[in-house]
């Protein structure tokens, strides 16, 4: 029987057209052009104009021969120029890749071989880094060099500045469109930690999908003003450059990340929306108070990795800074799962907030599955709140896959359904919670032990700033806890002290047996490293 609903109805150029968050900027700068639209230090660029910069870059790239499927690398910090290439270098058909500016130059001169970088846009300070990368690689990138008016300066390695680079473009340049959403649009590097990093590698459709992802989990209006505290080569700004522009909001740029910074961007920028870990907002409650400046606008705040302890929540709270928390991965485009609150919930004390803010919540609306599940049979565990699993997501916005390793892919697709490699369980409600990285997790005399529960405990204490536990080797446990802690300024606290007080929150196998004061060590991206305190650990 001849179905009515498709004879005769086909697609076509009318009624279908290929996602890409490359529209975004055609509307805002058409329907907004005078409002502000790039904020740093005394640069100021409006729609209009920040579209015009954005369309001479692409057309210069394709100049220099940039097309469908060519790599352009970006070793920059949080400056107009990342945002303009996460719109210049897809408008070409070409895929960007943000480097993380942290790394070595060994690292990333594996990520310019792997990704076949032709172009480099690279800041003058991390000029000495870029030119030992480059004797390191086979590729041979033209270099620009991008002198940041509010940057330190440095050497230019390049064959030419970014400026008289965008003056060689056409302003009338509009680009060429995905001929299919599926098309890649940015290539992202995980942390490699344990070998060789892998390129995930976006597609238009999801960095579309998940840009307005932002929008309705945040109930973001028109106009927001985003301080980008968050790098922009961190999963592409979880999509925010998209965001931002796709609102008509303001992008105001920080090259770093310091606490008087962020509070005169408050102060005078009017700042209503930020990103960024949970080591963001202890920056900006322990500053001091020469630094604070008020601010008579709400904020509001994501972020990622551990949720903020009771301390912190109730601090941002007194500040008119509202936290939501969400969770995702290199792989599903940054966040991907949201806490999404409940208004009843702000009736709660404080610490049962924190409780509840503590779990990753529920999928993001444009991602089409979550589950916690057995990882070999794909079986759901119950919704008990207890009964672990490995955290899985399937649908729009998860990678098309890494870059050169089919392998890889295939592992980490197994079943059809992405593995996080993350361990969690489900609410009675739905709501999943993390316990660990599979990798993280502490087996102590056969007994499973969750180091983020442990964390949770260790952040109560009046005293500790920072918290992370991992495995220590044990002759007869085989393994056991070790806390690595940060003590508050002025405050203090022994060993003994923590102990006694994990003693009364947690059972006694879980509490942590050896306890190391000092700094943590983190990633550019505020995580903490784990891989360097395990080893620590061997010999506390």
């Amino acid at each position: 029987m001849t179905n009515p609903y498709e004879t005769d109805l086909d697609k076509s150029p009318a009624n279908h057209v290929p996602l890409t968050p490359l529209s975004f900027l055609d509307r805002t700068a058409a329907v907004f052009p005078t409002r502000l639209a790039v904020a740093h230090g005394k640069r100021r660029y409006s729609w209009a104009e920040a579209a015009e910069r954005c369309r001479r870059l692409g057309s210069a790239l394709k100049t220099r021969g940039i097309g469908k499927g060519d790599t352009v690398a970006a070793m920059l910090t949080n400056t107009p120029e990342a945002f303009e290439a996460a719109h210049g270098v897809p408008m070409t058909g070409g895929v960007l890749n943000m480097l993380n500016t942290r790394l070595d130059p060994e690292a990333i001169a594996f990520m310019l071989d792997h990704g076949e970088a032709k172009i480099l846009l690279t800041d003058t300070e991390f000029a000495p880094i870029v030119r030992k990368a480059l004797e390191l690689t086979e590729a041979t990138p033209l270099v620009i060099d991008v002198d940041d008016s509010e940057g330190p300066g440095g050497e230019k390695i390049g064959e030419t500045d970014y400026e008289s680079f965008l003056a060689s473009g056409d302003p009338g340049y509009r680009g060429v469109r995905p001929d299919d959403e599926w098309d890649a649009i940015s290539l992202n590097y995980t942390s490699g930690t344990t070998g060789d990093p892998k390129g995930v590698v976006y597609h238009h459709r999801g960095a579309y999908l998940n840009a307005l992802g932002n929008v309705l989990v945040w109930g973001m209006k028109m106009h927001p003003v985003y301080l980008w505290t968050l790098p922009m080569f961190h999963c592409n700004g979880w999509c925010f450059p998209w965001t931002i522009t796709a609102q008509a909001g303001t992008h105001v740029c920080l090259r770093k990340v310091e606490a008087g910074a962020i509070y005169k961007a408050f102060a005078e920028e009017g700042v209503t929306h930020l990103c960024g870990a949970p080591i963001v907002m202890g920056l900006m409650l322990n500053a001091p108070e020469d630094q604070k400046r008020q601010f008579p606008q709400k904020v509001q705040m994501m972020t990622a990795a551990s949720a903020p302890p009771a301390t912190v929540l109730a601090g941002m709270q007194d500040m008119g800074i509202d936290v939501t928390h969400v969770y995702g991965l290199t792989e599903v485009y940054g966040p991907a799962v949201v806490c999404a609150w409940h208004d009843a919930w702000s009736a709660l004390p404080i610490e049962q907030q924190a409780d509840i803010k503590s779990r990753q919540g529920v999928r993001y609306p444009v991602l089409g599955g979550l589950t916690v599940a057995d990882p070999e049979t794909l079986e759901p565990v119950p919704a008990d709140g207890e009964t672990m699993g490995e955290v899985m997501m399937r649908g729009h916005i998860v990678m098309k896959g890494y870059l050169k390793n089919p392998s890889a892919t295939e592992k980490a697709f197994k079943g059809g359904w992405f593995h996080t490699g993350d361990l969690g369980v489900m609410h009675p409600d739905h709501y999943i919670e993390l316990k660990d990285r599979s990798k993280d997790i502490i087996i102590s005399g056969g007994e499973n032990i969750s180091t983020i529960e442990v964390e949770g405990v260790l952040y109560r204490h009046p005293a500790v700033l920072e918290a992370a536990v991992v495995a220590k080797p044990d002759d007869r446990w085989g393994e056991t806890p070790c806390a690595f802690v940060t003590l508050r300024p002025g405050k203090t606290a022994t060993a003994e002290d923590i102990i006694a007080f994990a003693r009364t929150h947690l059972a006694g196998f879980k509490c942590p047996k050896t306890v190391v004061f000092g700094e943590l060590p983190k990633t550019s991206t505020g995580k903490v490293q784990k891989f360097v305190l395990r080893e620590l650990a061997k010999t506390a």
